[in-house]
């Protein structure tokens, strides 16, 4: 697409299809109707439109609108949300859109615990476990009672967790790590089930089988990067493939 034509109004997405930080994006999109075209990137082999567009992380998703894009899933999400106003995902009573921002913040940031246990092995994997399941205990706590993370329907934080359901599965039959016990946490679990039934959301999923025969190579391409970059003294995140942006 042209500079022009982004320029009058038109939106564009680049991302990666298994990406969950990806899929956040298309579900805000999505919800609000909003027309956009969507560029598949490689993260391995990351191209000039990404770079342009995102030269600082150089990471996906980004948005791109009127021309100007934005980086990182969580504040492109409130970008739509305050862009196309029809059927908000935000609450509008102050407090519990600061509640909002701050429990989405906590999924994007303390999930990256999980780039350790689907990227990592021995011992570094171990310690990326333990760090997620206590993030996972705090979100049980949080969702117990409710219906969702929004209330009695799905909202803001409900969208930027909603890939939890889908991807951890998955990852844990790729990587044979048992990461989400419904004894442990039963609340998180009823809330998954829920989640994935919303319409937008199920309509909206990769297919398992795809994801099941692209993660094994993937997680090993990304832990490879992330030992070379280690070694070299370089930020690790670039290869995260779990939505820490």
């Amino acid at each position: 697409m042209q500079d022009t034509d982004m320029e009058n109004g038109k939106v564009m997405l680049i991302g990666t299809r298994m990406s969950p930080p990806v899929r956040i994006i298309e579900w805000g999109l999505k919800w609000k109707g909003v027309e956009y075209e969507y560029v598949e990137e490689d993260l391995f082999n990351k191209s000039q439109l990404l770079l342009k567009h995102n030269p600082v992380y150089q990471k996906v998703p980004v948005l791109v609108h009127n021309g100007k894009a934005i980086a990182e899933s969580v504040i492109i999400l409130e970008y739509i949300d305050e862009t196309w106003k029809e059927r908000p995902f935000m609450p509008n009573d102050p407090y519990k859109r600061a509640m909002a921002r701050f429990w989405a913040g906590y999924v994007s940031t303390e999930m990256e615990a999980f780039s350790k246990v689907f990227c990592g092995e021995g011992e570094e994997m171990k310690k990326g476990l333990k760090l997620a399941q206590e993030a996972l205990t705090n979100l049980d706590i949080e969702v117990e009672g409710k219906l969702f993370f929004g209330g009695d329907e799905a909202g803001f934080v409900d969208l930027v967790a909603g890939w939890m359901t889908h991807w951890l599965s998955v990852v844990e039959e790729v990587k044979k790590v048992k990461v989400v016990d419904p004894q442990k946490f039963p609340s998180l679990i009823a809330w998954m089930e829920k989640i994935v039934q919303v319409p937008l959301i199920k309509e909206n999923l990769p297919p398992r089988d795809e994801m099941l025969k692209f993660y094994p190579e993937f997680f090993s391409k990304a832990a490879a990067l992330i030992a070379t970059r280690t070694k070299l003294g370089g930020a690790q995140e670039e290869a995260n493939p779990l939505p820490n942006n």
